[in-house]
């Protein structure tokens, strides 16, 4: 059985990042991780950038696939919305790597995990809003602003799943649809 060299690289470069973070990561550790060496990291990628990038694209597509799965077609907007959201975020939290470049973003502030949080970030957007119009034209929910609804759908997970918890039991799935479904979808009138 061949070794694919490309992938290995990218297996240890994604565990170094893990471990260590963009910043402290180096084309050494990433050899040494992958059992290969240095120069064979340079046939394949140019520099530590257009590594992280492949493992980012990497990243966002595989978070894609998860809400993309999460999404049931005979279900209403509000469940699919939920459940896709849910599942990208839950997504983010459990795997290693945006967990230690969420931190490391937040710490330290390295600028390249700044624009990849903000990447991550905007493909979440543009999914959400996606089907915010679909919905829209499918007249599951009134006509509105797309890309604000995207937003505020985002940072209300957000905030109920990471802000929340610093300082009260976590949430379980169905407290925070049910939170989404009464702020959100319909209202706090009575």
């Amino acid at each position: 059985m061949a070794i694919d060299r490309r992938q290995q690289i990218i297996d240890a470069a994604t565990k170094s990042f893990s471990l260590y973070g963009y910043k402290a990561t180096t084309m050494d550790q990433v050899a040494k991780l992958g059992n290969v060496g240095k120069g064979t990291i340079y046939t394949f990628f140019k520099n530590k950038e257009e590594l992280f990038d492949v493992i980012i694209t990497d990243l966002i597509t595989n978070m894609k696939q998860v809400a993309t799965e999460a999404i049931d077609p005979s279900l209403p907007f509000k469940n699919n919305v939920h459940q896709a959201l849910y599942g990208m975020l839950e997504f983010r939290l459990k795997h290693q790597l945006t967990i230690k470049l969420f931190q490391e973003g937040r710490d330290i502030g390295t600028p390249i995990v700044q624009d990849v949080m903000r990447q991550v970030e905007n493909e979440i957007l543009a999914f959400i809003k996606d089907k915010v119009r679909i919905a829209i034209d499918n007249k599951q929910i009134q006509n509105c602003d797309p890309e604000l609804t995207a937003f505020i759908l985002m940072k209300l997970y957000i905030a109920l799943i990471l802000d929340w918890e610093r300082n009260h039991e976590p949430l379980s799935k169905e407290d925070i649809a049910n939170i989404f479904d009464l702020y959100l979808l319909q209202g706090l009138s009575v």
